[in-house]
């Protein structure tokens, strides 16, 4: 995929997502509230404190998506949803914000299901994050401001998602028929583990040496990914059979047939 197309099915994801937080914060408050995708591509500079989210996706897409509000404006918003008066400390405005947010999450697995398939999504509020090397989306409140006052932080597991998802119908991909599938039954294809991974700056990449430790974005007890050409198609426990890595699958996303057949 072309740079553009990578973009493009990023922006999708963060257009759904506008459209379900938005309804949700309608509902709450009772009016009309609209929050949409910028059109430029240019993140504003927000030189004020940061309120911030991770939203983690499992399921058929897997990674994280980081949304960061800023103050005042997300006092002023949480002040909106829960009915009280004034900005408020800003504790509760992070508790009223992560319960909207949960259920436009809710939304958002609803609304993505026929294009992706079923989705798991988990809000926990976060603090203190760089989101260096991170594609960001910005989005605008109807507040009458100029800048944006939210932004959407993309990680590259999730960039990767999004993208190889949406790859063979932006291609114009050429269906497979099923019976075609018995010619190449014996074709050897490569495969991969994927244990987890970490973006990280060059200076530190430079910086590497024997006994460095890199650590992945992944827990020990969460399932390893069976790729075949940079697509999730298994996950499972890695197991050691004869001496050698292994991976005892418990997860198939979808039909492993349906990578190949549209």
């Amino acid at each position: 995929m072309s740079q553009q197309d990578n973009k493009s099915a990023v922006r999708a994801f963060a257009a759904a997502f506008a459209n379900s937080f938005s309804d949700a914060v309608s509902q709450t408050v009772g009016s009309s509230w609209a929050l949409q995708v910028m059109e430029s591509d240019e993140t504003p500079t927000l030189r004020a404190q940061p309120v911030q989210f991770r939203m983690k996706v499992d399921g058929a897409l897997r990674g994280e998506c980081f949304i960061e509000f800023y103050e005042p404006q997300a006092s002023e918003l949480a002040a909106k949803l829960d009915g009280s008066e004034g900005e408020g400390s800003l504790s509760p405005s992070v508790k009223t914000l992560a319960a909207v947010l949960s259920s436009a999450a809710s939304a958002l697995s609803s609304s993505l299901s026929s294009q992706f398939g079923e989705l798991g999504f988990k809000i926990e509020a976060v603090s203190g994050l760089a989101f260096g090397g991170m594609f960001v989306v910005p989005l605008a409140a109807p507040a009458g401001a100029e800048e944006a006052n939210v932004l959407l932080y993309f990680d590259a597991l999730m960039m990767d998602a999004l993208t190889s998802e949406g790859s063979a119908a932006e291609k114009g991909a050429r269906p497979v028929h099923p019976a075609n599938l018995k010619l190449v039954m014996d074709v050897e294809l490569n495969v991969s583990l994927r244990f987890g991974q970490r973006q990280l700056p060059l200076r530190d990449v430079l910086e590497l040496t024997s006994g460095s430790v890199v650590e992945l974005d992944r827990l020990v007890d969460e399932p390893v990914e069976l790729l075949l050409d940079g697509k999730v198609v298994a996950r499972g426990e890695a197991i050691i059979v004869d001496g050698n890595y292994g991976l005892r699958v418990t997860e198939v996303p979808q039909a492993i047939e349906s990578h190949f057949i549209n």
